[in-house]
């Protein structure tokens, strides 16, 4: 049975983690999109998963050295808006899955357009 306390506070900070981020001063960090944070059972960690579509290598490098430098504040912002006692300690990373998804998706688009290609030259 999944715990709906851990669903809860995931939730809460998926939504707040966005708003910290805009709060801050930085541009490149007022823009990013948090597509998901998965606490550990006991919520004293949590890994926040970002968006990576429009950057390349060297700017997510040096937004995860900006959000290191930042985590604090994020904290501070969490605690005051929750009123929680205690805030995870929040890693943060570059979620590759949708551009996984993206080349999978165009890979099939090819597969499914030879296919109808060899159709088309058998008939």
């Amino acid at each position: 049975m999944k715990n709906i306390k851990l669903e809860r506070t995931q939730s809460l900070l998926k939504e707040l983690i966005p708003t910290a981020l805009a709060n801050l001063n930085d541009t490149r960090l007022n823009a990013l999109n948090v597509i998901e944070v998965k606490c550990s059972r006991g919520k004293y960690s949590a890994q926040v998963f970002l968006d990576s579509s429009s950057l390349d290598k060297q700017e997510q490098k040096e937004i995860l050295n900006q959000l290191k430098k930042a985590k604090n504040l994020i904290k501070e912002y969490c605690l005051e808006e929750t009123g929680w006692f205690r805030c995870p300690d929040f890693q943060f990373f570059f979620d590759e899955s949708l551009e996984i998804e993206n080349k999978l998706d165009k890979i099939f688009r090819t597969i499914e357009q030879e296919k109808q290609k060899r159709n088309i030259d058998a008939n």
